[in-house]
């Protein structure tokens, strides 16, 4: 059976910690920044963590077993 290809896209958005749970970027501090709240920008800086709903499915993308 050919192995399980990882999906590159996903390698580069996620993180997958020592412990098992997955960081990810907060959303909205790409760009049209000039728009939005002072309170929006500050929260989305820095990394979250993944829900755990999904967990298993982004693991399965970034090459982790599962």
């Amino acid at each position: 059976m050919p192995k399980q290809k990882s999906n590159s896209a996903a390698k580069k958005r996620f993180i997958v910690t020592k412990s098992g749970k997955i960081k990810r970027a907060k959303q909205n501090h790409r760009h049209l920044l000039t728009g939005k709240e002072t309170a929006m920008k500050r929260n989305s800086r820095g990394t979250t963590y993944v829900s755990e709903t999904q967990a298993k499915t982004i693991k399965k993308l970034v090459g982790q077993q599962g």
